[in-house]
C-alpha cells in the first residue's frame, strides 16, 4: 500500500471514529473503551497530519491536533482543569502557526470580525456558568480560545475551512460552558458540542495541511534570487 493510500486510510478512519463516537454513548461500553473511541477521531488527524508534514509547521498542526486529543482523553479521565490545559497548549501553538501566515490584505469586515470576536467570546464565556466560582477561570480559557479563532480567520489559510473550523470550536466550548448553565439538561447540546468540536477540527486540520504546500512554494518563488546577468560580459 503507498503512502498516499496509507494516509487517505488514515483520515477516512477518523472520520469514521469521530462520527461513530457520538453512537457509543448508548452502548455501556467499559470506561477504558470509551475514552480510547473519544479520543481516537482527532489522534488519527494527529497522525495524517504528522505524515503529510515537510516543515515546522506541518508538524505544528499535528502538534495542535495531538494535544486535542490529549485533551478529549484528560476530560474524561481526570476532569475539565488538566482538558482544558491540553487544549490550551494547542491553542498557543496555533496561534503562533497561524500569526506566522497571518494574511495581509484584510477587508474590513474580516479585520472588524476577528477585533470582536475575542471580547465577545470572553463576555458570553463569563456569562454563562452558573458556578460563578469558575467564571473567571472559563474567561481566561476563553481568551486564548478566541485568540485562535481570530488568528485563523486572519491567516492565509482557506477562511471557510480552518477559520470555519475555529469558529465551530469556539461554539462548540461555548455550548460547554452553557450546558453548566442555561442550556442544562438538554439532550441534543451534547451532539452539537461533539459535532461542530470533531468537524471543526477535520476543517482546520485537513485545510492547515493542504494549503502548506502551496503557500510554501508561493513563498519560495517570491524570494528566488534570480541569477547574475552575464550576457553583457559575454563578448569581453
Amino acid at each position: 500500500m503507498s503512502r498516499d493510500a496509507i494516509k487517505t486510510f488514515i483520515l477516512a478512519s477518523s472520520v469514521i471514529c469521530g462520527v461513530s463516537y457520538m453512537a457509543s454513548w448508548d452502548l455501556n461500553l467499559p470506561p477504558l473503551a470509551g475514552v480510547v473511541w473519544k479520543g481516537s477521531g482527532v489522534a488519527l488527524l494527529a497522525v495524517w497530519a504528522a505524515m503529510s508534514a515537510r516543515n515546522r509547521a506541518g508538524w505544528e498542526i499535528a502538534a495542535v491536533m495531538a494535544f486535542g486529543a490529549l485533551g478529549d482523553i484528560l476530560l474524561e479521565i481526570m476532569g475539565m482543569i488538566p482538558g482544558a490545559v491540553a487544549f490550551l497548549v494547542g491553542h498557543r501553538i496555533a496561534i503562533g502557526l497561524y500569526q506566522r501566515y497571518r494574511r495581509r490584505d484584510l477587508t474590513r469586515s474580516q479585520i472588524a470580525l476577528a477585533i470582536t470576536l475575542v471580547p465577545t467570546v470572553v463576555l458570553i464565556a463569563y456569562l454563562l456558568p452558573s458556578a460563578r466560582t469558575s467564571a473567571i477561570g472559563i474567561a481566561v480559557y476563553a481568551l486564548v480560545l478566541s485568540l485562535m479563532a481570530a488568528t485563523a480567520w486572519t491567516s492565509r489559510f482557506p477562511r471557510y475551512q480552518v477559520g470555519l473550523g475555529a469558529i465551530m470550536f469556539v461554539i462548540s466550548d461555548l455550548l460547554i460552558f452553557a450546558r453548566s448553565g442555561p442550556l442544562h439538561g438538554m439532550a441534543w447540546v451534547s451532539i452539537a458540542v461533539w459535532s461542530l468540536y470533531y468537524f471543526g477540527q477535520v476543517l482546520i486540520c485537513r485545510g492547515v495541511v493542504i494549503t502548506l504546500p502551496v503557500l510554501e512554494a508561493e513563498y519560495e518563488a517570491a524570494n528566488q534570487v534570480a541569477p547574475p546577468n552575464l550576457s553583457a560580459h559575454s563578448a569581453t
